[in-house]
């Protein structure tokens, strides 16, 4: 348990999401930093990913006069961490998030200020609501937000709120956007019938936007069918956006992060694989017969794997041929346990990878520890058996209002492993371990406090690359779960214990307040939020129906009820009551009948003591009920009762000591009431009288008191005749002794000293009331009198009745506008008359809300606060560096890279023996913070790590910067160098680019360094100098691990295919291409022949480009063109093969060909270099590098890539691969 003081990195919010559901389109995004954003109803929360932990939950202000509509789409605006600590004010930026909902607006969020910082499209047509949202990077300081409305329209807007570009689709019905990794300012846009936009931004006006349209062949015939059994409902989807159309038709791609210009295509019963370049499908995939539609597409950041979500919520894994863009399944793993599931099962609605996982994972790959991975305290670890491959991190969402954390680990069997060989990643040499061998670590050399314990991890640091793909297999594990609230809320109960209230077992200890509110779901399950931490600490399932009432029996047991009506002629009901106990679990049904009653129940009323109970019906008698062990009925009151409420705990006396101080903690609460002892008799027991007001439906109005067994009438002083009101309805009631407060049907509000008989009335001007609940009052309150009100309208409004004029006082409903209240109640944790008052509400949008009211003593009224009380505690710490206000962000980042003792991580937590990753050592505050760096920075003054670490000092006590997986990783990086501590620091804050710079720049740099060692002996040609011996002293100055082979590093498509954003060796980019090649030979068409050619002259296969050219027919327009270009490239060959080509070329050219001719002839000449420039002109700079590497040495090859590199800074705006590339011919 963490400290009950509020953490520094902890931002508190007072309201609870609803269950997602199909109306908000699965629309969930997980940022890099490891932030999940999803929708529920008309908000969107956000949840730590590691911890699984609710962060806030933001609700979208509504429309002018109407309801807040469903929010439909979110997605966080990629921006990194701001390096401005000269600005005024602390800067949110990296934490935007665009929100868009179902009436076609379009927000942008401040997660920090939770508050909508513009409108991009404020208007709202339900018609036009937003499908989808993706940001596009137009230049280096501006950012661009797509978006789908409607069926058909895409939009671009600006983020000062310019809308500067729209496209009609016509009768296409576009689904999802998705940007290309590879290029900040490309995406596209699929729709449902296999219709393709691509679309490059170039800048912010619609000049700078290009397209191009593309078809992809699909079987769309199931979507007719739909349509016309939507236009059969009464529902047109003829301008509604797909999801909200055909909510289980789903089209989703996504840009392999592996091979640029490749999409993977899903339709329901399909898999594509798209390539842009050629504008037509390598291959097609269809779903094996027993397996659901799809519902998504992931590919795998670090393998050649795609996971492919289903909409029966499972999980299928699929594997890329060798030597083709073909996929086969793997296997199918499930996502929605069937255990424990509630029946009908709850329906999948997102699945998400974690790219922040999968760039820690590359870390480890690239800088694996020296440890040894066997972990002798498991006996069901046996490290000969398989060996980890990789693990990858799944966040799924489903409509039951549970998130889930999911781990998939790869594993191959030993035997395929001993003969693979290690991945060179450029590193060193590392000797890798046999399967079964234990490596000894030498321990002498490191600070004790650098030793670490042995863990699970490190079996993924041997490299697969020789391993058969078929020999993996997967495993699937449940690691996490956050449950939210469950289902739409129906009722509300909160604790309201007297001070004379006991356990319902016997005795007179008094029962705790806990800060817990039972709430009843129409799914049939309670859900108990303790408050102190906004979130669900129970949640059972105790009806088939619509929960329809419930109460509490003291502070751990509730009492429930449904019903439901049979089908027989008789017509009647099955009333269900039951009693759940919070310590058990157990749920208890009584009064059990054996055949149906003419009535239902219509509500419950329990005493403070939850001793007795009331069960009212529809036109019958009353029943009262002794709540003990075994309930038992006293008897029944056949009265016309229209409204019974039992009086409330009294009000303590300013000579009286209030209640005492209850922790805040719902676990401590319920403990000491369970623990306490029964000291009481029965007869003790029979002295304690609780009474309830009533009112019958005649106006008359009354009070009984119950003590043991026996209903007594109260005599009450009763009110004057004109009390009664005119149409004799009472509809609402509260009572705590000495006054009773009763509302009508015609808005009226009256109150009543049942001990003087003095009353009071006036009218609210408002619809029927539903409810009045009295606020807590404590000892020194200035008034004992504040109501809150719940009107027929779902609206409410705070009353003072102790005012001279309580509606001029009053405080209406400006804090949740657009949000219709169904059940409300306070919160009774009040023990000081300086605690704020807190109402418990339940929305329509099944949203669970805490608003604060504070009392305004100079004005005699109530002012509504947007923020409630803050939560004491966590249950664990919270594990997002990303929330930290940005000074101690970028504190905690520099700390980082300069190099912490893994121990300084260690807090003083009584736990600490237990963590699954154990690091030795224990930071003390007392000792110089500085001994915790491993080296003090050689520049600049050495006071500056310590007033980093004392600024970090409070969070680092709270234990909440990194989790325990982490720190060990820093453990094992800490000592590799400053590119790995740098690249684990921008993993840290979701910076995925700069981390994979960082793990390039060791093999940039010894590119370079091999390049110049290569160069030396021709610079060195003086007669006076002893070659030999330089030969010999120029390596030795580089160290030994710095010089791998060219063809040391291979490229392992199963661990480094990250690192391919960053490829620019020269033989990576030629390997990559050649790997290309087979995927175009069976496709036909004159385009794709050109583009055949192209890509094979770039490789240099002269043989087969001219192969290719001279088997085109002599009626083709491209005939003489491609004859040309036969005869210009068998020149450059051989003579044998220019006579082949002259052979075939009867003709001269007498056409123009398309761009390329040029570069191809330059080719045939000899002219590399202005090749090269006409391919950059023409913005083929991938395929100009790639011909520079294949023909061009020294300058020239220089000048290609000097050129391609501004170009990567100045228009793709990617700092760190223009590093790289730059770094590769020795400028910077």
């Amino acid at each position: 348990m963490a400290a009950s003081k509020p953490s520094p990195t902890d931002t508190w919010d007072s309201t609870l999401p609803g269950p997602p559901s199909r109306n908000n389109f699965g629309s969930a995004d997980l940022s890099p930093s490891g932030l999940f954003a999803f929708a529920s109803g008309s908000s969107v929360s956000v949840v730590d990913s590691r911890s699984l932990q609710l962060v806030s939950t933001i609700p979208l202000p509504p429309p002018p006069g109407a309801l807040s509509p469903f929010v439909t789409s979110v997605r966080w605006i990629p921006l990194p961490l701001p390096r401005d600590l000269l600005s005024t004010e602390p800067s949110a930026s990296h934490l935007l998030l665009a929100v868009a909902d179902r009436h076609g607006r379009v927000a942008l969020v401040d997660f920090h200020l939770r508050s909508v910082v513009v409108w991009l499209n404020p208007s709202s047509d339900p018609k036009l609501g937003i499908q989808d949202l993706c940001w596009v990077q137009a230049r280096h300081d501006s950012h661009v937000l797509a978006a789908i409305s409607g069926s058909s329209f895409l939009s671009l807007y600006t983020t000062s709120g310019g809308l500067f570009w729209k496209y009609d689709a016509g009768t296409e019905i576009l689904s999802c956007l998705r940007r290309d990794p590879y290029d900040s300012r490309h995406f596209c846009v699929l729709g449902l019938k296999g219709f393709l936009l691509s679309v490059k931004v170039l800048g912010d006006s619609e000049n700078d936007v290009v397209i191009q349209e593309m078809q992809i062949k699909t079987d769309f015939s199931e979507l007719p069918r739909l349509e016309r059994e939507a236009a059969s409902n009464g529902n047109s989807s003829s301008s509604s956006p797909a999801s909200a159309a055909f909510p289980l038709y789903f089209a989703r791609f996504a840009f392999s992060p592996h091979w640029k210009n490749i999409l993977f295509v899903t339709f329901p019963r399909e898999l594509l694989v798209f390539d842009l370049q050629y504008e037509t499908p390598l291959s097609t995939t269809p779903l094996p017969r027993g397996c659901a539609k799809f519902l998504d597409i992931l590919p795998d950041p670090n393998k050649e794997l795609l996971y492919c979500g289903h909409v029966d919520g499972r999980l299928s894994i699929w594997r890329r041929k060798e030597g083709e863009q073909v996929h086969v399944m793997c296997t199918m793993e499930e996502f929605m346990p069937s255990i424990g599931m509630s029946i009908p099962s709850p329906s999948a609605l997102a699945v998400l990878l974690s790219h922040s996982d999968s760039t820690m994972q590359t870390i480890t790959k690239i800088h694996p520890d020296g440890t040894s991975s066997i972990d002798f305290d498991n006996p069901f670890d046996f490290y000969d058996e398989s060996l980890l491959v990789s693990k990858t991190t799944f966040i799924s969402l489903s409509d039951d209002g549970k998130i889930w954390k999911w781990v998939l680990s790869a594993e191959g069997v030993e035997d395929a492993l001993k003969n693979a060989s290690d991945l060179d990643m450029g590193i060193g040499a590392t000797e890798a371990a046999l399967p079964g061998a234990i490596q000894e670590n030498d321990s002498s050399s490191l600070d004790d406090e650098l030793v670490v314990a042995p863990t699970n991890r490190s079996r993924g640091h041997t490299s697969g690359s020789s391993m058969e793909k078929s020999d993996l297999s997967f495993k699937i594990s449940l690691t996490g779960q956050l449950q939210l609230l469950s289902s739409t809320v129906s009722t509300l109960a909160v604790p309201s214990p007297s001070l004379t209230a006991t356990l319902a077992r016997g005795g007179n200890i008094p029962a705790a307040a806990v800060p817990l509110v039972a709430l009843g779901t129409q799914s049939g399950t309670i859900d108990v939020v303790d408050v102190s931490t906004n979130a669900v600490a129970a949640s059972t399932s105790v009806h088939t129906g619509v929960v329809r009432g419930l109460r509490w029996l003291g502070n751990s047991r509730l009492v429930s009820f449904s019903y439901s009506q049979v089908n027989d002629k008789s017509r009647g009901y099955i009333n269900r009551l039951v009693v759940t106990c919070l310590r058990s679990g157990l749920n208890k049904p009584f009064r059990d009948l054996q055949k149906p009653e003419r009535t239902p129940i219509r509500a419950l009323r329990t005493s403070s003591s939850g001793r007795y109970l009331l069960i009212l019906f529809r036109d019958a008698p009353v029943e009262v009920w002794a709540m003990t062990k075994h309930p038992v009925m006293l008897r029944s009151l056949a009265l016309p009762f229209t409204v019974v409420e039992w009086t409330l705990p009294a009000v303590p006396r300013p000579g009286q000591g209030g209640p005492s101080k209850q922790s805040l903690s719902a676990s401590e609460g319920v403990t000491a009431s369970g623990d306490s002892s029964s000291v009481g008799s029965d007869g003790s027991q029979e002295e304690t009288v609780e009474s309830f007001a009533f009112a019958l439906v005649n106006g008359a109005l009354g009070v009984f008191e119950v003590q043991g067994r026996r209903i007594r009438d109260f005599r009450p002083k009763w009110p004057s005749t004109s009390f009664v009101p005119s149409d004799g309805l009472v509809t609402a009631m509260a009572y705590r002794l000495p006054h009773v407060v009763m509302g009508d049907r015609s808005g009226n509000i009256r109150w009543w000293d049942v001990t003087t008989g003095q009353s009071s009335a006036f009218n609210s001007h408002r619809d029927g009331i539903r409810r009045i609940k009295f606020s807590p009052v404590v000892a020194g309150d200035r008034s004992r009198g504040r109501v809150a009100v719940l009107f027929n309208d779902n609206t409410f409004s705070v009353f003072d009745l102790d005012s001279p004029d309580p509606l001029a006082q009053s405080l209406l409903q400006p804090q949740i506008p657009g949000t219709l209240v169904l059940e409300l109640d306070w919160l009774p944790l009040r023990t000081d008359k300086n605690d704020p008052l807190v109402l418990c509400i339940a929305g329509a949008d099944s949203t669970f809300r805490l608003v604060e009211v504070t009392v305004n003593e100079k004005k005699a009224g109530f002012v509504p606060q947007s923020k409630s009380v803050k939560e004491r505690f966590r249950p664990m710490p919270m594990y997002s560096p990303i929330l930290l206000p940005v000074p101690h962000a970028l504190a905690l980042r520099m700390i980082l890279q300069l190099g912490v003792k893994p121990s300084w991580f260690n807090t003083s937590s009584t736990t600490l023996e237990k963590r699954p990753h154990l690091i030795r050592g224990m930071a003390s505050s007392s000792k110089d913070l500085r001994s915790y760096m491993i080296q003090l920075p050689p520049l600049g003054d050495p006071v500056v790590p310590e007033m980093l670490l004392k600024i970090l000092e409070p969070y680092r006590k709270e234990g909440c910067l990194l989790d325990d997986e982490r720190a060990k990783l820093y453990a094992d990086v800490v000592k590799k160098g400053y590119a790995a501590r740098f690249a684990f620091a921008a993993s840290v804050f979701g910076e995925t680019s700069e981390a994979l710079f960082w793990l390039q720049l060791p093999q940039a740099i010894r590119h370079l360094m091999n390049k110049l060692t290569r160069r030396s002996p021709q610079k060195i040609s003086s007669p006076t100098l002893d070659s030999g011996a330089d030969e010999v002293a120029m390596p030795s100055k580089i160290p030994s691990t710095g010089l791998s082979s060219p063809e040391a590093r291979k490229i392992d498509s199963m661990c480094d295919g990250s690192l391919r954003l960053m490829a620019f060796e020269r033989e990576e980019l030629r390997t990559r291409a050649n790997e290309r090649l087979p995927w175009h030979e069976k496709l036909d068409g004159e385009d794709c022949i050109q583009k055949q050619v192209h890509e094979l002259i770039s490789v240099g296969n002269l043989e087969a480009a001219v192969s290719l050219l001279l088997s085109s027919a002599p009626d083709s327009p491209y005939f003489y063109p491609n004859a040309l270009r036969a005869v210009a490239l068998a020149s450059a060959v051989s003579k044998s093969l220019l006579d082949l080509a002259l052979k075939v070329v009867a003709a001269n050219m007498v056409r123009t060909d398309n761009s390329l001719t040029g570069t191809h002839l330059l080719c045939a000449v000899g002219r590399h270099q202005e090749a090269c420039s006409q391919l950059q002109d023409s913005g083929r700079w991938t395929d100009a590098a790639t011909l520079a590497a294949t023909h061009l040495e020294g300058s020239d090859y220089a000048r290609v890539l000097q050129r391609w590199a501004d170009h990567v800074l100045h228009a793709e705006h990617n700092v760190w691969r223009y590093f790289i590339i730059m770094l590769t011919f020795n400028t910077v």
